[in-house]
């Protein structure tokens, strides 16, 4: 089954934390840091992740564009993320695809359950972000640790005492 996520942007910036602080002196880097962790999520995931932006003030047709082989998508004129987002899951719903939208935003919540998607928390989707680092983490640390020498693991015993000795000079 296919797995796809949609993520109201202006609505995690503002949600978690971290990026909530940067967004006060910096809102582009708010939203670059944004696109960097889900497109680092999508990779580890598998999920398709699609995040919205709001351009409702903004004149002109809206935009979609790739980064990071992640779908980031503004809005049109007059038209809200929420909107964008409700269109979105309409287009993308069908057989074997099970969509989830990270929104705090309550009547969206139900508006897009309404439409046969599920809803992701921003909490929880904060969650999984950390957890998929920590295992990225480990996984790194684990191949570092157990393949030190990937060469020696080819060689056989004799070449590698031949090897030990040729290392100590005799």
């Amino acid at each position: 089954m296919e797995q796809i996520l949609i993520v109201d942007g202006y609505n995690i910036i503002g949600a978690w934390p971290e990026l909530s602080k940067l967004k006060d002196t910096d809102l582009e880097g708010a939203r670059d840091q944004l696109i960097h962790m889900l497109a680092e999520y999508q990779s580890f995931s598998g999920m398709k992740v699609y995040l919205i932006f709001d351009a409702y003030m903004v004149p002109g047709l809206g935009k979609k564009y790739i980064q990071n082989k992640l779908a980031v998508l503004y809005t049109k004129e007059k038209e809200t993320a929420d909107e964008r987002i409700e269109r979105l899951v309409t287009n993308l719903m069908g057989r074997r695809k099970e969509i989830f939208v990270a929104t705090s935003d309550m009547i969206e919540q139900h508006v897009i359950f309404g439409k046969g998607a599920l809803r992701l928390p921003t909490s929880e989707l904060w969650q999984k972000i950390k957890q998929n680092r920590r295992e990225v983490r480990e996984r790194i640390t684990h191949e570092v640790t157990t393949r030190k020498n990937p060469i020696e693991s080819k060689l056989s015993d004799v070449d590698k005492a031949k090897f030990e000795r040729w290392r100590r000079g005799q």
